[in-house]
């Protein structure tokens, strides 16, 4: 479920739980209504509104954290693309062909990503990738004649490591994805809060349109949380920059 749709349906859910509890509010006898009933009920609103708001608050936080790791993810492995690269041309024209291997690989890294040709919902494009390995390949089968070219190696190959742990890092991200439970359970929650708004509050059009809002905002915070999870294919994404000046960086001799 795309993070748009996903804000939709809050937004449907909680505004109509809104509406329902108004519908209720005139139909229960006057008792039901009485302000001992009131107080309880505001009482019973406040617990449920506090468990929502530090569950939407670790939601927030949670999301935000993986956003920011996966931009500064992307950032080391640019810099360790650029830094391989040049590993290899100080090496010499042996390495031609992983150099030509190692800009096709950021090429469909970009493609993939940003550029309209998202990754599989369940991940299995990105699972089955490569990535580095048939650049590593190229690496072992290189035969040093000086020290330099097999320190220049050993060199490459580590760096090699480190890019090969940023993808399978990724597959694993990709993998893990939203905590569902947590979130439909938070969202009964917020539905249940919202029933209750419309139970106590009267039927006129600024009460309307500031359930409206409140439902919208909540509705928004949600999509965020949910847009951020997927920092790659969202309408909030990482920037490619990062990886486009690696791209124009790499080949140089």
């Amino acid at each position: 479920m795309s993070s748009v749709v996903l804000g939709g349906v809050v937004f449907l859910c909680l505004f109509g739980a809104s509406l329902a509890g108004m519908s209720l509010r005139r139909r229960l006898p006057d008792e039901h209504l009485s302000s001992d009933s009131k107080d309880v009920i505001k009482l019973a609103t406040a617990v449920v509104g506090t468990l929502s708001a530090l569950a939407l608050g670790l939601l927030i936080a949670s999301a935000k954290s993986d956003y920011d790791n996966a931009v500064s993810e992307l950032r080391t492995s640019a810099g360790h693309v650029v830094l391989l690269d040049r590993v290899m041309a100080h090496y010499g024209p042996e390495t031609d062909e992983a150099r030509a291997e190692l800009r096709k690989l950021v090429e469909r890294r970009l493609s993939r990503s940003w550029a309209g040709i998202a990754l599989d919902r369940d991940g299995e494009a990105l699972r089955f990738d490569p990535g580095i390995e048939p650049v590593q390949d190229q690496l072992r089968a290189l035969k040093p004649q000086t020290d330099a070219q097999r320190w220049l190696q050993s060199r490459a190959l580590e760096v090699s490591g480190k890019i090969a742990e940023t993808h399978w890092l990724l597959v694993e991200m990709e993998e893990e994805g939203l905590p569902w439970p947590f979130l439909v359970v938070m969202v009964f929650w917020l539905a249940v809060l919202f029933a209750t708004f419309g139970l106590q509050a009267p039927g006129n059009v600024t009460v309307l349109f500031t359930l409206l809002v409140c439902s919208l905002s909540v509705a928004g915070a949600v999509f965020l949380v949910a847009d951020m999870a997927n920092p790659y294919a969202g309408v909030i994404y990482i920037s490619d920059a990062p990886l486009q000046e690696a791209l124009q960086q790499l080949g140089r001799s």
